[in-house]
């Protein structure tokens, strides 16, 4: 099953896209995996929060497949333990799903049309995150996913 990641933005802090590609290097261990950075609109301090959020909307729908699951990464969603989480993403794979896709919105969230077409919404936490800290943080919970379903030590 190939995993991809959408999200928002530019990561600007350098510390935090020293993570990003060390967790993506990791998950590649594991299985196919990509993060990619869907750029900022030129023009989002002109544009209101709905007309923003239908703009991005339009730019993430466009990089996903018709059939393949996009689950929405938001404050709504469920909350899962890490081996709840797990268990979730092994059933995915064994399904055998040819892709999935995790996407992390911009500052002000999804656009009606993308809760539309998204599969399920899952939440890191019911505290709030940055944006640039969202990105870390999920992606050290896949790889955290995929050490507990090989059965290795990382998650102890």
């Amino acid at each position: 099953m190939n995993i991809t990641c959408f999200s928002i933005g530019k990561t600007k802090e350098p510390e935090y896209v020293k993570f990003i590609e060390f967790y993506t290097k990791k998950l590649n261990h594991y299985n196919s995996f990509q993060y990619i950075e869907i750029p900022s609109l030129k023009n989002a301090n002109k544009l209101s929060k709905e007309k923003l959020k239908e703009e991005e909307g339009k730019l993430i729908l466009k990089k996903t497949k018709p059939n393949s699951p996009i689950i929405l990464l938001d404050e709504k969603g469920k909350n899962h333990s890490s081996k709840e989480f797990a268990s979730y993403i092994n059933k995915k794979m064994i399904s055998g799903g040819q892709e999935i896709y995790f996407v992390i919105g911009g500052a002000f969230g999804f656009s009606d049309e993308v809760y539309q077409r998204a599969n399920e919404k899952i939440a890191l936490s019911k505290m709030t995150f940055t944006h640039q800290m969202v990105r870390v943080i999920f992606l050290e919970q896949l790889y955290r996913v995929f050490s507990i379903i090989k059965g290795e030590k990382y998650h102890h």
